[in-house]
């Protein structure tokens, strides 16, 4: 039997699911289109719920188009904006909206709410921000997670995790509440190099209760892009997808890295860089 390989990426405005053989041909692709809501103050949100739907409709689809069998399906790999997503106990959305609607509980990646938030963390000249090109943008975790600890209190105080949105669709499929190093890397400030949160810098912030929990919420284990995660698709997850328990799922990664990988092989592999 041929082996086949779902990728999943989340754009702003949609989710796209690929099928894929062996050799990296893409066989069929379905899209759907996610909901974005945009308030004053720069503010744009969205609903993990309603883009886990998106992929759900996106991988049917696209699997659909083959006529391939969900056993032949050997590998999933997700990509998305660095968007941050917020999960109340049991993993139910939480509420980052001004208009307290529990369903908008993603920060997007475009948000500038916490405009003020990354100036202050600016200025404190934390060595960590090296690893961030020198400053750090309110397109950027910390600082939004600032805006919630200052704005939306109790929100950030009942928030079980919080997550970037390729680790929450990880954790959506298999349970596991890993995170890929790219996402935590590249937006959340975590010290890849030397594999570790840098909770000095937490609590110069003022996000001290973070590293208080030893990092709970935001990730306690970090695993490269790629990584098999847990025992592969939860039997929810899969009937939703359409697929088979245990099905492989891979860390993800933020969707203009992913591309910049896909670049890479499209022009003959890594052999080129």
């Amino acid at each position: 039997m041929s082996s086949h390989f779902i990728g999943i990426d989340i754009g702003t405005g949609s989710a796209r699911a690929g099928v894929f053989d062996e050799a990296g041909a893409m066989l069929a692709s379905a899209k759907a289109d996610i909901a974005v809501w945009h308030a004053e103050g720069h503010i744009v949100e969205q609903s993990s719920n309603d883009i886990w739907r998106a992929v759900a409709a996106t991988v049917r689809e696209a699997v659909a188009l083959t006529g391939i069998s969900a056993q032949s399906v050997h590998g999933i790999g997700f990509d998305a904006t660095c968007s941050l997503v917020v999960l109340g106990p049991g993993g139910a959305p939480l509420t980052v909206s001004p208009s307290g609607d529990p369903e908008r509980n993603i920060i997007v990646w475009m948000d500038h709410r916490a405009t003020e938030q990354a100036r202050r963390i600016n200025d404190t000249g934390e060595d960590v921000l090296r690893y961030v090109g020198g400053t750090i943008s309110p397109e950027m975790e910390t600082p939004k997670l600032l805006w919630l600890a200052e704005t939306m209190p109790r929100t950030f105080a009942y928030a079980w995790q919080f997550m970037d949105l390729a680790d929450f669709l990880t954790w959506r499929a298999t349970g596991s509440l890993a995170r890929s190093t790219c996402t935590v890397t590249c937006k959340w400030t975590y010290l890849a190099h030397e594999a570790r949160w840098d909770d000095a810098y937490l609590r110069k912030i003022g996000l001290g209760t973070l590293a208080d929990e030893r990092f709970a919420r935001i990730g306690t284990e970090i695993v490269a892009p790629g990584s098999a995660l847990s025992s592969g698709l939860t039997k929810e997850a899969a009937s939703e997808l359409g697929l088979l328990p245990g099905t492989p799922v891979a860390a993800g990664m933020i969707d203009a890295h992913a591309g910049g990988i896909g670049s890479v092989g499209a022009r003959g592999g890594a052999g080129d860089v």
